[in-house]
């Protein structure tokens, strides 16, 4: 593994020529990409180089260990070597878990779904709770989000959301939310104070570029209507809301958010483009389910992965047997304390099906 590290940081000094050269500079479509690979490439090549540096190191302590006759010399080279193996042994961790595939879709924005699921109003009054968290969450990380479509219930409860998160690692974090999530607890309309359970699904995908999906405009059907139902911005005064079927699979995408009929198609549109880059992923990962399944963030929506207990104000993650007594602070959006765990047992799956 380590002798191929060479190879890659003979590259970084060939990209670093590159990129002090003047043509390069020039075009500006280049000078990006080669700055995108340069960057991906640097914490690879700096943890190489400090390896490199910590393995001369050691063998000069070695060296000295043999050579010294004094005895508090002895010493320090034995507690120089120990401190130097250790820190070879991290480096080493440090440089699997950089050279781990990465997901491609992990740079990517997101169109996150949340659904009220069994459980009825109760349920839906669950999925505003979810949306609140995200969009919480995606505040504290300095993330865009845009509402799509939204179908809100008396109760101020959401049926379904459909809404988009702009921001720099969006997919890498929450791809790890996709499934099921659980709540237990006693709903305000209950006189007995029984603790009901419900549930809603949330499905994070990847937002599509026009190049990731072709689709025939032939394949849509765009109908138009008025907003209607709680929380529409202008009901009943323009038919500035925009349903898209694409035949072919049936899926279907609505957006009545903006009052532009223009900015609706957008919006549909982006949600079409992620569902239909979901699909051709799962179809063209199929052949690795079982792989996928044993990891952490598999994204099967049928999973039930979370559950939310109001009377003991706690949240489990039944993927890694995760319980935190934090509920308001999860729900305020501190979600990195569920997602950080996350990622680390995810990597260490990903580590442990390579060897």
């Amino acid at each position: 593994m380590f002798e191929n590290l060479k190879v890659f940081e003979n590259r970084l000094e060939e990209l670093d020529r590159k990129l002090y050269d003047p043509a390069t500079a020039a075009d500006r479509a280049l000078f990006a990409g080669l700055m995108k690979e340069r960057s991906e490439l640097e914490p690879i090549v700096a943890a190489y180089r400090d390896y490199q540096k910590a393995g001369d190191e050691l063998r000069d302590a070695k060296e000295l260990l043999e050579e010294a006759d004094d005895r508090e010399l002895r010493e320090m080279a034995q507690e120089e070597i120990h401190a130097l193996e250790e820190k070879l042994a991290a480096l080493t961790e440090a440089i699997k878990l950089l050279l781990l595939p990465k997901d491609p879709n992990d740079g990517r924005n997101v169109v996150v779904e949340i659904r009220g699921g069994t459980g009825g109003e109760e349920a839906a009054l669950f999925a505003y709770d979810l949306y609140r968290m995200y969009t919480a969450y995606a505040e504290s990380r300095g993330w865009r989000t845009e509402i799509v479509n939204l179908n809100e219930t008396e109760l101020g409860g959401f049926k379904e959301v459909s809404f988009l998160i702009d921001g720099s690692g969006a997919y890498s974090r929450l791809k790890y939310e996709s499934g099921v999530h659980r709540v237990q607890r006693v709903p305000e309309t209950e006189t007995q104070g029984r603790i009901h359970t419900s549930a809603a699904t949330v499905a994070v995908l990847p937002e599509a570029e026009e190049v990731d999906v072709e689709i025939d405009p032939k394949d849509l059907q765009i109908d138009t209507f008025r907003s209607s139902g709680a929380g529409g911005q202008h009901i009943n005064k323009t038919s500035s809301a925009i349903r898209i079927t694409h035949l072919p699979t049936g899926m279907v995408v609505e957006c009545q958010d903006e009052r532009s009929q223009y900015k609706n198609k957008d919006k549909a549109m982006k949600v079409l483009r992620a569902r239909l880059l979901a699909k051709e992923q799962e179809k063209a990962h199929a052949a690795e389910a079982r792989e996928r399944r044993s990891q952490v963030g598999s994204g099967d929506r049928s999973e039930r992965i979370r559950t939310y207990n109001f009377p003991q104000s706690r949240v489990t993650d039944h993927r890694i047997g995760l319980t935190l007594y934090k509920l308001e602070d999860i729900l305020a959006g501190a979600l990195d304390q569920l997602i950080d765990p996350l990622i680390a047992a995810d990597r260490a799956a990903q580590l442990e099906n390579q060897e």
